[in-house]
Order: structure tokens, then sequence, then C-alpha cells
């Protein structure tokens, strides 16, 4: 007697043939499976050969930076701890680009124009002032005194920036104000980074007075100047206000340059010349930390 069997609801499942008979297989879905995630262990290896090329490359540029003349791709190698073929491929790289350069001759580096190119950008987009006050408000804290920054703007010492100690007087903000160079002490910091003739060509017209103490004569200037390279710092007590004293040191950027002079200030009785060691040494810790983010080292 045959079987009643009540047919299977919905279609007939798809079937393969195989060698063993026929096999059910399910329906394809609506949408297809999302692809396999990348393995993480093969891109993460490239990603560090690629910093670490990065990371040579830049380092290499760093050293030819600190070498005061041309260097071999012996030296290089050796003073960084590459094989001379890893420092020979980084700097035929670099050579095409621009950022070294190779005599022909000798065969030896130095770094390209390209490199000159980009410092200048990158001080045209420097803020000096936003980058000089955190350093200006600690020299002004720690030597309870005020504090500033001036750069050379027309043939006078211009203040770009200044901080003043708390709980101390208000001293005249002369920010933004411009004096003549051999008055101040800011200033002669900048005559002594210039050329002589510079110097001569500023004092030509003469140098005026406003106290007794200012110097109006040029032999007088060009030895006052000599000494400031000397000692590495600059003092001008009554010189163009009777009663305030000053003193500077200088602020260098990446090629060395002297590129603004940082100054402290106040009434004679409390900056006197007793204090000029203590002022100093507390004025160039500041400097370096400027010159730092200029990207030159400390004069």
């Amino acid at each position: 007697m045959a079987l009643d069997i009540p047919p299977l609801p919905g279609p007939a499942p798809a079937v393969t043939l195989t060698a063993g008979g026929a096999l059910p297989v399910a329906p394809l879905p609506a949408t297809a499976p999302p692809p396999p995630a990348p393995r993480p262990p093969a891109g993460e290896a490239l990603d560090g050969n690629a910093v670490r090329s990065v990371d040579r490359a830049a380092t290499l540029l760093l050293a030819l930076g600190e070498c005061a003349g041309e260097v071999g791709v012996t030296e290089l190698a050796r003073r960084l701890g590459l094989h001379k073929s890893t420092a020979s491929r980084l700097l035929a790289t670099l050579q095409r680009r621009g950022l070294v350069e190779q005599d022909e001759e000798t065969g030896k580096y130095r770094l390209g124009l390209v490199v000159i190119r980009l410092a200048e950008r990158a001080e045209q987009t420097l803020d000096l002032r936003a980058l000089a006050m955190p350093e200006l408000e600690r020299l002004a804290r720690a030597t309870r005194e005020s504090a500033t920054l001036a750069i050379l703007r027309e043939d006078g010492c211009h203040t770009v920036a200044q901080a003043d100690a708390p709980h101390v007087g208000a001293s005249p903000d002369l920010t933004g104000r411009t004096t003549p160079l051999h008055g101040v002490a800011p200033g002669k910091i900048l005559l002594a980074a210039m050329a002589e003739r510079d110097v001569l060509r500023i004092a030509r017209p003469g140098l005026p007075a406003r106290t007794p103490r200012t110097i109006t004569r040029l032999e007088t200037l060009v030895e006052e100047l000599a000494r400031v390279r000397r000692r590495g710092y600059a003092t001008a007590f009554s010189e163009w206000i009777e009663g305030t004293n000053g003193i500077a040191v200088p602020v260098v950027d990446a090629r060395g340059r002297v590129a603004a002079a940082l100054g402290v200030g106040g009434p004679a009785f409390r900056v006197t010349p007793g204090r000029v060691p203590e002022i100093v040494a507390a004025a160039r810790t500041a400097a370096a930390a400027i010159s730092a983010r200029l990207g030159g080292a400390a004069a």
C-alpha cells in the first residue's frame, strides 16, 4: 500500500551532482558576505619599514646640519651606525629631492638649497611674540623685573613683546616702540651682530644723546660692541632713561644668526651692577629656550 506523504513547504532545495549522488545546497543569501579583513601583521611590518627609512633619512639630514663642512658617506654611516650601502641609498634619495648636494670632485655631501628654502618658509610662519612669551614671563618672575624681546627694524631696536614681574610696580609698556640701537642694551646686542659697514652707516648721521651716559662717539661705540661680543651680553646703565638700567643677551635662529635680543630692565636701585651675573644667567637660560624653538642653539 502506498504511503500518503504531504509535499514539503516552499520551493525545492537546489541540488548539485557529485560522485556520491545528489546533495542539497542552501540557496545563496540575498547579499554577499563582506570581504575578509586585511591581516594586520603584514601592514604593520610595511609601516615599520617606512617609518625606519624616514627616521634614518631625517637623522642623516640632522647629522649633515651639525657638520662644519662637507662630509663623506663613510663618515656619515660610521657616525650614525648605518651600513655604508644604506647611507648611500638614503643620500641618493635625498639628493634627488634637492635636500642634499654632492660635490662632484670630492664626492662629499652637504645640505641642499631646498633645506634653506624650507627654513625660510618656517621662519615666515613663526609668531615670535607668541613663541617667546612663556619664557619672558618665566624670566620676569625669576628676576622680579620686566623682560622684553626686541628685533632689528629700520635700523632701530623694536620691542615685540614684554612681560612684567608680578607684585612689582607696573613698568611702561615698550611693546611696539622703537628706540635707537646705541642707547639700550638689546640694541647693543643687535648692533654687535652687524657687519662693521652697517654699524658705520647707522652711526654716520650721529648718535643722539638722552642722558649724560649715552654713547655719542663712534670710537666709544665700537669699543663697547667689542666688549659685548667678548662677554656675550650687553648692559646700558642710565644711558637712555635716567635711573633705568638694562641687561640683554642674544637669541639666535636656525642659521646661527642673532634673530632678537632678550632684555631685562628696571629701576637703577634694583637692577644694580652687582646683579649682572644673576640676571645674565637667567636671561641666557630663557634665550636658549627661545633659540631652541627657532631651531638654533644657545649663543
